[in-house]
């Protein structure tokens, strides 16, 4: 991976482990990861008003966006439910660390992308540090908070993989990242509004306007590195390094207050080494 692309998904991993800690800090994340996807889909269209040629060449790259639509849909829903149920550190490890799980062998089989001794033994470490977070089975809201971390992690990996395609088949990052929201918006607002209310959804998902806008923002600016990365490196990679936001996100979260077990602590170092193992070059 070129150095300019390394820099890049590095800042889109620090930024995106932001903008979930203050999504955790909003008084209803259910609620509040509506209005945070609000601001960045109109951020999403204020970038692609600067670009040139066509959005999506091919029908396929637009095919692609949709599908990473879908996956956002579910990734943004079970996100938040995740936050709300289990700890920052907890549900952002095994969102990320599954997803990595998940892509890299569909990177390696369907998209040719290298393998080597430091791959597998990244894989096998980072799996055995997701198995060590669960060795005390977690109980109560934070058992379900877990669970829908593990549908984040499916969530996560398709739409990383669908973006990946839809880029290869020429679509531009700009267009492809509104689209993808906008897929995804409509039908978050549509499940969010008919659990809590249209009346309700709007007074909560506003409740902290300053720390909903700034989040969207972060949002937008993160996955707008991702896609610059994605364009010119594998799926895999990309999805590798952009998960040292774990370790930012574990950070993060000692900032707020929380505090992991030591299993958990160990796992989650388990997983940040399997990371970087995976990143190494074949």
């Amino acid at each position: 991976m070129e150095t300019v692309a390394l820099g890049l998904v590095l800042v889109s991993a620090f930024l995106h482990a932001s903008w979930n800690a203050m999504l955790k800090k909003h008084p209803n994340p259910e609620a509040g990861v509506v209005g945070v996807i609000t601001v960045a889909v109109v951020g999403g269209g204020l970038w692609s008003l600067g670009m040139k040629g066509e959005a999506f060449p091919s029908w396929r790259g637009l095919a692609w966006a949709l599908g990473a639509g879908v996956c956002e849909s579910v990734y943004l829903a079970a996100l938040s439910r995740a936050l709300h149920r289990a700890p920052l550190g907890l549900a952002y490890t095994v969102s990320r660390g599954g997803a990595m799980l998940l892509v890299w062998p569909v990177s390696v089989l369907a998209l040719g992308e290298p393998i080597s001794a430091w791959t597998v033994t990244g894989a096998v470490v980072l799996g055995g540090g997701l198995a060590v977070m669960h060795l005390s089975r977690p109980t109560g809201p934070a058992a379900s908070g877990v669970a829908w971390a593990a549908l984040s992690a499916v969530a996560i990996a398709g739409y990383h993989l669908s973006y990946k395609m839809a880029l290869s088949d020429g679509a531009q990052p700009p267009a492809l990242f509104t689209t993808g929201l906008l897929v995804a918006l409509p039908v978050l607002v549509l499940e969010r509004s008919r659990q809590m209310g249209w009346a309700t959804l709007q007074r909560e998902a506003w409740s902290r306007p300053g720390l909903v806008v700034f989040a969207g923002a972060i949002c937008m600016l993160s996955f707008a590195l991702l896609l610059s990365a994605l364009n010119d490196s594998g799926a895999g990679a990309v999805l590798t390094l952009r998960n040292t936001s774990i370790a930012f996100a574990l950070a993060l979260a000692a900032l707020q207050g929380e505090r992991l077990g030591r299993r958990q602590l160990v796992g989650a170092a388990f997983v940040s080494v399997g990371a970087v193992l995976l990143g190494m070059p074949a």
